[in-house]
């Protein structure tokens, strides 16, 4: 129903409207009494056998939903009820700030992907804390930032801000630092920045009553030698592990008309890619840090090629755009497949 009905009619619509009309409509829907319930009764497939730990907290299933979709935790325990193990927000930042101007999202049908350069817009961390309050029993990454305005050499501030602010109301964190959208971002990820940034925040986690798992989300335009540092670094900072991949800038052997437009490439044409670090930071790292795969997951398959390559967890959001919220029950129905 959702790819013959639904996707085709959102699909006639700017993706950006569509997106804030669907979080809409959810929210609205979940406050008929029963609905709820029923949402679950359909999407959620519950099984001990898809129960996973990994870095210390237990997911009740592997797959979850990636950042960038819920980013302001406006609509976290409404799309739990989807199915998904495991939801993140953001990426956040210190101080709410608009992103680029519109238009800054665009559907490339023909290769099943999106590009963004939505610039981290979201209304800020201590507004999002106020939601997450709220929060009983769903398992939450927080993706953190920096503001647009912020330069560089005074990143670390913005993470450590974020990373207080959230600590007490999320299982996890994720380090953002490869965005292709915040100007010199991506500069982040040299090693003698990378390594002072994710040290101090260890070091901040390491003063709190309970350390956290902090993440780090990587680019998949990474060379091999940068990702070798990133074992690396994962190695001296004792950082819990990483979120391979975000969106790349790649638009090779794409054939939609809009391909050009500037931005984060997600979807279909990065699965392969995405698939390729994961299986290179497992083989060169021995398995030393849990990854999370994302990039690409369009079928259970996908899902499965992803575990199957050394990712301990997953994630989907152009997918699920796609492909609709059933996608979820039946990557886990693979994943209990292949198991038995």
């Amino acid at each position: 129903m959702y790819k013959s009905l639904i996707r085709p009619i959102f699909f006639l619509f700017d993706p950006e409207n569509v997106h804030h009309f669907t979080f809409s409509a959810i929210k609205f829907i979940h406050k008929i009494p029963g609905v709820p319930s029923l949402i679950r009764s359909c999407f959620k497939l519950n099984d001990p056998k898809l129960e996973r730990e990994v870095f210390g907290l237990k997911f009740p299933n592997p797959v979850g939903l990636a950042a960038g979709f819920d980013k302001d935790a406006k609509l976290y325990k409404e799309l739990s009820n989807f199915g998904f193990g495991f939801i993140e927000i953001g990426t956040l930042t210190p101080k709410s700030q608009p992103g680029n101007p519109r238009k800054r999202l665009f559907r490339l049908i023909e290769d099943k992907a999106i590009v963004n350069r939505m610039g981290f817009n979201n209304g800020g961390v201590e507004e999002a804390v106020e939601r997450l309050k709220k929060n009983n029993n769903v398992l939450i990454g927080g993706n953190i930032g920096k503001n647009k305005i912020t330069p560089n050499e005074s990143a670390v501030e913005d993470y450590k801000i974020c990373f207080e602010a959230l600590y007490p109301y999320v299982d996890y964190f994720v380090v953002n630092v490869s965005s292709p959208n915040t100007p010199n971002l991506r500069a982040l990820q040299d090693k003698e920045p990378l390594t002072e940034l994710l040290q101090t925040l260890q070091l901040l986690n390491e003063k709190q009553e309970k350390t956290k798992p902090i993440l780090l989300k990587i680019a998949p335009d990474l060379s091999d030698d940068q990702l070798l540092d990133i074992v690396d670094i994962v190695k001296e900072t004792k950082i819990a592990g990483v979120i391979a991949t975000n969106t790349t800038i790649s638009r090779e052997g794409l054939s939609s008309e809009n391909k050009e437009e500037a931005g984060g490439m997600s979807g279909a044409p990065l699965a392969k890619r995405a698939t390729e670090v994961i299986r290179f930071l497992a083989e060169k790292s021995a398995g030393a840090f849990p990854i999370i795969g994302v990039g690409g997951i369009n079928s259970p398959e996908d899902a499965l090629e992803k575990l199957n390559a050394g990712a301990a967890l997953v994630q989907i959001y152009t997918g699920f755009i796609y492909e609709g919220p059933l996608l979820i029950k039946r990557i886990n129905k693979a994943i209990l497949k292949q198991q038995s």
